[in-house]
């Protein structure tokens, strides 16, 4: 086992524990991370790493090379936080109102920057890392801004990793697989336009009401009849909202939702099926409907022999009882995904032991869980550009 690289990188604890419980009291939305990603070109230019701000509006990427390979590897961590009223009474709790870090992604941040200061230190590999922090990750278009902002024209990478904690599972285990990994997700509104009147005289309406609650119940029929019962689908309906007295029937509806798949064509057929039946069902009723389909996230697949290398990697860590390579895909959704579609690449799950759930207003990032974080980063680059080796 390479124990070794765990104990170096718990040298480094003191110091990312500071940054992390900085960053967690300074917490971030998307595209608003300036704070954060200064301290992140701040620690980079210390550590003597070239360092590019504003990859992606508020990214920053970290080139660190060594030796004369010519491979890359491309290490990837996200940085914003959520619109949650923290609950946690810590001493290093949010200072922002309305904003905390309820997803980790202040330890992803400094796990990633702890990688950076153990590669810059060791510089036991040959070739090429670019450290790439992404802003905006909570659906916010972050990876995509990084992409159209040329990441990969500008930062070429063979391979490209990235890790998320996993509340439940113990510090120093991960779990991983080839595939897919993560759903591919899409948000939706759909306005309805029908006829207002008084409460007392329907007949004088197009009721919207009306023709939501009938769409509502038709649309959940997409899932259980048009995709097959083989695929993974979700489509749930999380807002309706519609008038605003007792008495009057009101001329607008609106409905919102999500739907989440595993494939790209599944998230297609779904959209076809829903533009069918909020068209139809409206005119049905003399009512007009129009949707706006919006993808959000592509799904995340693991490319096999990536996800294989990144299992080796951790069992080198932790040995191979404390992996689960086979693990099944979560209906969640990751903004990683559009940069594995451009780059063949794995994600994993580190233990963040038992904490509170992602999205939580009482969750925290286990700050033991940071050297496995930063180890297995530095190793998967070992292993994927090993000196001596010249691509």
């Amino acid at each position: 086992m390479s124990q070794h690289t765990i104990e170096r990188a718990r040298a480094y604890q003191n110091e990312l524990v500071a940054i992390r419980h900085d960053i967690h009291a300074h917490p971030e939305l998307g595209l608003e991370e300036v704070r954060t990603a200064d301290i992140v070109a701040r620690k980079l230019e210390e550590w003597g790493l070239e360092v590019h701000r504003g990859v992606g509006i508020t990214g920053v990427v970290g080139v660190l090379r060594n030796g004369n390979g010519q491979a890359s590897v491309g290490l990837r961590a996200d940085m914003d936080a959520l619109p949650i009223l923290e609950a946690t009474e810590l001493p290093y709790a949010s200072q922002n109102p309305g904003r905390m870090h309820a997803c980790g992604h202040d330890g992803h941040t400094t796990m990633l920057l702890g990688a950076a200061k153990y590669l810059a230190e060791t510089k036991n590999f040959n070739g090429t890392v670019n450290f790439i922090f992404q802003p905006a990750e909570e659906g916010v278009g972050g990876a995509q801004a990084m992409l159209k902002d040329g990441l990969f024209e500008r930062f070429p990478c063979n391979a490209v990793y990235g890790m998320h904690n996993r509340p439940g599972l113990p510090v120093g285990k991960y779990i991983t697989g080839p595939g897919a990994r993560a759903a591919g997700g899409a948000f939706f509104d759909i306005l309805i336009t029908g006829k207002g009147a008084h409460g007392a005289h329907p007949q004088q309406s197009i009721d919207p009401v009306l023709v939501a609650c009938h769409l509502g119940t038709a649309l959940q029929s997409i899932i259980s009849r048009n995709i097959s019962a083989r695929e993974n689908a979700v489509l749930s309906i999380t807002r309706i909202q519609s008038g605003d007295a007792y008495n009057v029937i009101p001329q607008t509806a609106v409905m919102a939702g999500t739907v989440r798949t595993m494939n790209r064509q599944t998230m297609t057929t779904i959209q076809t099926n829903m533009e069918r039946l909020v068209a139809s069902i409206a005119a049905g009723f003399g009512a007009e409907a129009t949707l706006d389909f919006r993808l959000i996230f592509a799904p995340m697949v693991n490319n096999e022999a990536e996800a294989q290398a990144y299992g080796d990697a951790a069992a080198a860590l932790v040995g191979e009882e404390n992996i689960d390579r086979f693990s099944p895909p979560g209906m969640g959704s990751e903004d990683f995904s559009f940069m594995m579609e451009r780059v063949p690449g794995a994600h994993i799950n580190l233990g963040n032991g038992d904490s509170a759930a992602l999205h939580n207003h009482k969750y925290d990032f286990n700050d033991e869980t940071i050297p496995y974080g930063v180890a297995l980063y530095a190793e998967i680059v070992e292993k994927k550009l090993p000196k001596g080796q010249v691509d």
